[in-house]
C-alpha cells in the first residue's frame, strides 16, 4: 500500500502548489484524457512490441505483489528456519531414510502443513526439497551444493527482475512520449495561427501538458514502482538465500541448531529474529521431541510411527 499512498501524495503535492501558486487546473483537466490516450497508448504499445506475453503478464502480477508490499516479515523467517530445523533434525535422529518421507512429498508431510503460507510459496519447497534430495543421493559436496544452489539463485534474480526493467524501460521512454505529445499540440496550434492570441494560448497550454504528463508519470509513478519491484526480488532473493545458507552449514557438519543459527545470521536485518526468539521456538519443538521419546521409553508401547516421530 506504499505506493498507492506515495502517488497520491505525489499528486496532492504537485497538483496542490499548482493552485496555492495561482494555477487553473481546467486546462490541464480538458486536455488530460487526449494526453493519456497519446502517451499512454504508445507507451503500452511500445511495451507489447519489446517484449512476450509472458512477460507482460508476470509484469502485471509484479505490480500486483508491489503494491501489496512485502510478503516476507520476521516471522516467516522464524518459519523457514524452524522448517529446515525440524527436517534436519529428522535427518540426524533417523537418517535420510526417515528424511525421505517428507521431502519427495512435502504436500503429505506433517511437518511441511505445519507452515501453510512457506507451502504457498513452491520456489522455496523446491529448493528446500531438491537439494536435501541431492544430499541423500551423496551429493554431499558443501561446496559443490553451495555453486549450484548460488546458480540457481541467480537465474531467479535474473527472471524475476525482468518486471522491473521491462517498467524502467518504460519509465525512461515516457518523457520523450510527452514530448511527442507535446509536438503534436504545437502542430495543432500552428493550423490555428490566425486566431487570437487567447486561443493561442490555451491552445500552447494543452500542448505543453503532454510533456509535464510524461514527466510526471516517468518521475513519480512507473520508475517509483519499478524499484520498488527491484528490491522486492531482493528481498525475496534473501529469503531464498536462508535456505542455501542452511543447507550448506548443515553439509559442513554443524549440528541443526548451529546450522539454523548461520541460516538466522544471514536474514536482512530489518527481518532478522533475535536469537531469544528463534530459540524459543525451536526449544518447543525439542521439548515435544523429547517428551515424545520419554512417553515411548516409559510407557514400553509401540515404537512411534516414522512420519509422527519427524513431526
Amino acid at each position: 500500500m506504499n505506493i498507492l499512498g506515495g502517488f497520491a501524495f505525489v499528486m496532492f503535492c504537485v497538483f496542490g502548489g499548482f493552485l496555492i501558486a495561482g494555477g487553473n487546473l481546467l486546462p490541464i483537466l480538458v486536455a488530460l484524457p487526449f494526453e493519456l490516450l497519446i502517451i499512454g497508448g504508445a507507451a503500452a504499445g511500445a511495451l507489447v512490441m519489446s517484449n512476450s506475453v509472458a512477460d507482460c503478464k508476470r509484469m502485471l502480477r509484479a505490480v500486483g505483489d508491489a503494491i501489496r508490499g512485502s510478503q516476507y516479515q520476521e516471522q516467516d523467517y522464524i518459519d523457514l528456519c524452524a522448517l529446515l530445523y525440524r527436517l534436519l533434525r529428522v535427518s540426524q535422529t533417523k537418517g535420510m531414510l526417515g528424511l525421505e518421507v517428507h521431502i519427495e512429498r512435502p504436500g503429505d508431510s506433517a511437518i511441511f502443513n505445519s507452515y501453510p503460507k512457506l507451502m504457498q510459496d513452491p520456489v522455496s519447497v523446491a529448493l528446500i526439497c531438491d537439494y536435501l534430495r541431492m544430499v541423500n543421493m551423496s551429493a554431499d559436496d558443501p561446496f559443490q551444493i553451495e555453486e549450484m544452489m548460488a546458480r540457481e539463485l541467480r537465474k531467479i534474480r535474473t527472471e524475476r527482475l525482468r518486471p522491473a526493467n521491462i517498467l524502467s524501460t518504460t519509465a525512461d521512454a515516457l518523457p520523450a512520449l510527452g514530448i511527442v505529445a507535446a509536438v503534436l499540440g504545437v502542430i495543432k496550434t500552428m493550423t490555428a495561427i490566425n486566431e487570437s492570441p487567447a486561443v493561442l494560448g490555451a491552445m500552447l497550454g494543452s500542448a505543453l501538458v503532454g510533456t509535464f504528463l510524461g514527466v510526471l508519470l516517468s518521475y513519480g509513478l512507473v520508475g517509483p514502482v519499478a524499484e520498488r519491484i527491484r528490491k522486492m526480488v531482493e528481498d525475496e532473493t534473501e529469503y531464498y538465500e536462508v535456505i542455501r545458507a542452511v543447507i550448506v552449514a548443515h553439509l559442513q557438519g554443524l549440528v541443526p541448531q548451529v546450522a539454523v543459527e548461520v541460516g538466522r545470521k544471514t536474514v536482512p536485518t530489518p527481518f532478522m529474529p533475535s536469537f531469544e526468539a528463534l530459540e524459543a521456538t525451536l526449544m518447543g519443538y525439542r521439548d515435544a521431541e523429547t517428551g515424545m521419546r520419554s512417553a515411548y521409553i516409559g510407557g514400553g508401547g509401540a515404537t512411534p510411527s516414522r512420519e509422527s516421530a519427524a513431526a
